[in-house]
Order: structure tokens, then sequence, then C-alpha cells
């Protein structure tokens, strides 16, 4: 039997195992972290990538900066994703290269139907280029693409010439905009079918 006094003795046992001040505790365990780790909390992963960009050569003995190749821009169709990777992995690019994917690709980046778009690549390109220091740009259209039917109400797919001549005007659009902004960077202009093989539209630049 528990008496009254046997009672208030627990509670108070039971009391003194809980913190004081719990938000004062975990303050001093997270003080006692360290400096470094409590840093590492207050960034975001890009603000470290962007810092370890800017720094990194200041360091010695620091691991170089990642680069890639190129970025890459194609369409967000379902039926290429798969041979879009075969045929960057058939280059020799595997984990060689940045994808940006917009409906309609070059026509994506381009439109003034869906502005946002534009911004997206743009910001896209620019982190590519700072924090990968990239070489070139692929921009890669399809055929049968329905962001072109749906943006510019005709579907070209019915006649491959003239399909290759629209697809070819955004894509060469395109790549000058790059080549002004970034004369540097190279870009190709492709072109690929539904059976996954892949042409060069050419450039004109």
């Amino acid at each position: 039997m528990i008496t009254a006094h046997d009672e208030s003795c627990f509670c108070n046992h039971s009391h003194d195992l809980l913190p004081t001040n719990p938000g004062r505790r975990r303050f001093i365990r997270l003080a006692t972290l360290g400096s470094g780790i409590a840093l590492l909390g207050l960034v975001t992963p890009w603000q470290l990538a962007q810092s370890a960009a800017e720094h990194g050569a200041e360091n010695v003995g620091a691991a170089p900066a990642h680069t890639a190749e190129a970025l890459l821009l194609s369409c967000m169709d379902y039926r290429l994703v798969d041979d879009i990777v075969r045929y960057m992995d058939g280059r020799g690019m595997t984990n060689q290269y940045d994808h940006v994917v917009l409906a309609g690709a070059s026509l994506g980046a381009l439109t003034g139907d869906f502005k946002d778009w534009n911004k997206t690549f743009w910001e896209h390109l620019k982190i590519a280029s700072d924090l990968h220091h990239i070489k070139k740009v692929i921009l890669l259209d399809h055929r049968d693409c329905g962001a072109y039917k749906v943006i510019l109400k005709a579907d070209f797919s019915k006649n491959p010439t003239l399909e290759t001549r629209v697809h070819g005007k955004y894509l060469r659009d395109l790549a000058k905009e790059i080549h002004k902004r970034y004369p540097q960077l190279e870009t190709e202009t492709l072109m690929m079918s539904l059976d996954g093989t892949v042409e060069t539209v050419s450039s004109e630049l």
C-alpha cells in the first residue's frame, strides 16, 4: 500500500529526473558540438556548394570542384526518357552532363507563352556554367512533340521535312542566344526520332 508520504517522495524524485529547463539544456548540447557543425545547420546545400566553388582553391589540400562537360536541354516526353539516357551514355557522357527538362525543349526555352520556362533555362545555364564549368550546351528536340502542337497550334509530324525546318528554327534561335550570352560555350542542335535515333540540325552560327 502506497502512503501519502510515499506518493510525495515518488513525485519529488520523478520531478528531479526531468530537465528543469529543456530549452537551455538543448542550447548547451548544441553549443558543445562546436561552431563548425553548428554553422552547417545554418546554410543550405547550395550555399555550401557555392562557397566551395569560390574558396576551394584557397584551401590547401582541398578536393577540386567537380565539373561537367555539358548542359543538356531536352523535352519532358515520357516516351524518350530512356532513349535520351542511352544516347548520352553512348556518347561516353555518363555522369558528365547537367540536364534541364522543358516541354518542347528549345521551344520551351524561347516561347512567350510560358515566360517562367525561359527564366528557368537561363538560370540553370548560369549555374551549370558557374558551378560545373561546362564547355557546351546540347539542345535536343524530338519529333512528334506535343508541346509544339500546344504552343504553335499545329501538328508538323505529318510532314517530316517541315517538322525539321520548324524545329530547326527554334534550335538555331536558342543556340544563337546562348552564343550571344556565353560566347565561350559550344552548342549542338539535335533532333531525336521516336525510335531513339538522333540527327544533327545545322545551327548556322
